[in-house]
């Protein structure tokens, strides 16, 4: 009977700090239905400046993503699978943009870009400073690292002995790794890849410091919600909030409902 109650205690000490924490986020959002003004929702909704910065929002996660993935792929094998010279220093670099703030990343980026290498690349190649480009770079450094992580706790999941039967069986490791590993960490990738959009998406620190505030040009939807809410207008910020969080929020639902039919199946 002591030992049952123990249980039920630990039980419903877990069960309510999930609830607590359900309480905290979701009192937040409910909270911002008080400046919710369905008319004005339309209006800012609708307004060229708003849908800019949804649109540049949505294409530069995407473009951030995809290179993030591109890069994390190979790089989180290469950790899983091989030992080679600086492998511990790379796996520690890929907390930075945890350690850092994005802010300091972003200065760090801009830095970079004022000196003699940077400037000769922008001359040379592509404008990053107060940018489009600068977007997708901002919010590439601060995604890379963390979807690398990701993919490699998923190919950790993939037991070698699969790639080394392929191997014997006339493979080559780009082969086994495209028709093996990735295959049977395909649910895992699929996870870091969203989780790094989601990221991309609410990204402002890195953004902010180096592409700016240009309206219809590098104004991102978080770097839209700081501008209208540093004027006051919290009817306009509240419309923006909304919106991300819509999503955000509705793609990983809809991806984890995709999931769990599939695994119904």
């Amino acid at each position: 009977s002591c030992k049952l109650d123990v249980d039920m205690n630990f039980r419903h000490f877990s069960i309510g700090t999930a609830l607590f924490i359900l309480l905290l986020y979701g009192g937040l959002i409910i909270s911002l239905l008080y400046y919710f003004d369905p008319e004005l929702f339309v209006e800012a909704i609708t307004s060229q400046r708003a849908l800019a910065a949804i649109s540049l929002s949505l294409v530069a996660a995407t473009l951030a993503t995809l290179l993030s993935v591109i890069i994390a792929l190979p790089a989180a094998y290469a950790l899983a699978r091989y030992d080679f010279r600086g492998k511990e220093v790379v796996d520690t670099l890929l907390e930075l943009p945890i350690i850092v703030s994005p802010a300091a990343l972003g200065a760090m980026l801009l830095i970079f870009f004022t000196n003699p290498l940077g400037n000769w690349i922008q001359t040379h190649t592509v404008q990053f400073v107060f940018a489009f480009a600068g977007v997708v770079l901002a919010q590439f450094v601060t995604t890379v690292g963390i979807a690398t992580r990701f993919i490699k706790t998923a190919i950790d999941e993939v037991p070698v002995r699969y790639e080394a039967v392929g191997r014997t069986l006339g493979a080559t490791p780009w082969r086994a790794f495209m028709t093996l590993t990735v295959p049977l960490a395909r649910k895992g990738i699929l996870a870091a890849s969203i989780l790094t959009w989601a990221k991309a998406m609410g990204e402002f620190g890195a953004t902010i410091t180096l592409a700016g505030t240009m309206a219809m040009r590098t104004e991102t939807l978080p770097i839209a919600i700081y501008m209208h809410l540093s004027s006051a207008d919290i009817e306009s910020t509240v419309v923006l909030i909304l919106v991300m969080l819509t999503i955000g929020l509705g793609t990983l639902y809809g991806v984890r409902k995709v999931g769990r039919r599939s695994r119904r199946a």
